[in-house]
């Protein structure tokens, strides 16, 4: 059962769109390499130690009415930075490869982000960015200036890229942080 997290925001001491937790996306705000890297390798933990926190009830609470389940949340980091690792990976090894878009939102409606446990995802979240720091670590700085195409964005640099990913894991803890927050 699915329940919808209504309460306002005020009564869980925030004051913001819970479509955007942390603000929307500024790619013009700078982010160090350093800064992006650590939020990459430290993402995983922090999403298990929120995951930790909630029931099944809580994972099966939607963050704003419309939104995913915390449920959905989860397995929607593990789908999309799968998804980057490997735009990753081609662009360092290809000359401006196109990549293939997906359709995040019918991903999440898939029954295994809806209703399937967490469980596997934080396991894929924590081996998806253990090799993608250790590849980040690796990576000379120049190289992180390659890009790749995408055919909705046109050409994206890998070091936009990451602090893109950097900003999304983030962004995703914030949704799951009112759940938290909003059926404790």
């Amino acid at each position: 059962m699915q329940t919808e997290c209504v309460l306002p925001f005020a009564i869980i001491g925030l004051a913001m769109d819970p479509r955007y937790p942390i603000g929307k996306f500024d790619p013009q705000q700078p982010v160090s390499f350093d800064q992006a890297l650590a939020q990459i390798a430290a993402l995983p933990d922090q999403v298990r130690a929120l995951a930790a926190k909630m029931s099944a009830r809580q994972l099966d609470t939607r963050y704003r009415e419309g939104g995913w389940t915390a449920r959905q949340v989860i397995h929607h980091l593990a789908d999309s930075h799968i998804n980057a690792y490997v735009r990753f990976r081609l662009a360092l090894t290809e000359d401006t490869p196109v990549i293939k878009p997906y359709k995040e939102a019918l991903w999440a409606e898939l029954p295994d982000a809806s209703s399937a446990p967490v469980e596997p995802s934080l396991r894929i979240l924590e081996g998806v960015h253990e090799r993608w720091a250790a590849l980040l670590r690796a990576t000379p700085q120049p190289e992180l200036e390659r890009k790749f195409r995408h055919p909705e964005r046109g050409e994206v640099t890998l070091s936009a890229t990451l602090a893109l990913y950097a900003w999304h894991g983030r962004h995703h803890l914030g949704h799951l942080e009112i759940c938290v927050q909003a059926t404790a």
